[in-house]
C-alpha cells in the first residue's frame, strides 16, 4: 500500500494504527497534543491520555486492521486528510468507517491537535 505524501508524523500516525501501536501512534503528538476523536466528544488532551485511549480501543477488535490514508492536502502546519478504518469485531463482524481528520503541527513537526471528523454512530452500529 502506498501512502499520500504527508509529513513524517502524519505518516506515523497512520503507520502505527496499521502496527496497532497505541504508543507509537501517540507518539506522533506532541506531549500537550490534543485530539478530538471524533469532532463533538471531549478532546484527549495530552500524549499520555492519546496513548491511554488507543490502548483502550485496540482490545475491541480482533483484529484492529488500521486507518488508511486516501487523500492528503497539506498547506503550511495544516494537513487534511481523508481515510478509511477497517478492523474486525471480537465476533468477527467486520468493520468500516471513513473520515477526514485535519492535523494542525507544530514547529517542532509533531500534531498539536488533531480533529477526526467522522459518524461514530455507524462505527458503533456495527460493533452492536
Amino acid at each position: 500500500m502506498t501512502f499520500p505524501a504527508m509529513p513524517a508524523a502524519v505518516t506515523r500516525f497512520f503507520t502505527a494504527s496499521w502496527e496497532g501501536d497505541a504508543d507509537a501512534w501517540a507518539s506522533s503528538f506532541a506531549e500537550d497534543g490534543v485530539f478530538h476523536d471524533p469532532v463533538g466528544r471531549p478532546p484527549l488532551v495530552g500524549r499520555d491520555a492519546i496513548a491511554e485511549f488507543i490502548a483502550g480501543v485496540l482490545p475491541n477488535f480482533a483484529p484492529f486492521l488500521g486507518l488508511t490514508p486516501r487523500e492528503a492536502h497539506t498547506v503550511g502546519r495544516s494537513v487534511a486528510v481523508s481515510w478509511s478504518g477497517a478492523a474486525v469485531s471480537l465476533d468477527g463482524r467486520p468493520v468500516n468507517w471513513s473520515g477526514i481528520n485535519v492535523y494542525e503541527l507544530g514547529e517542532d513537526g509533531l500534531i498539536r491537535e488533531a480533529r477526526a471528523y467522522f459518524n461514530g454512530a455507524v462505527f458503533q452500529a456495527q460493533l452492536a
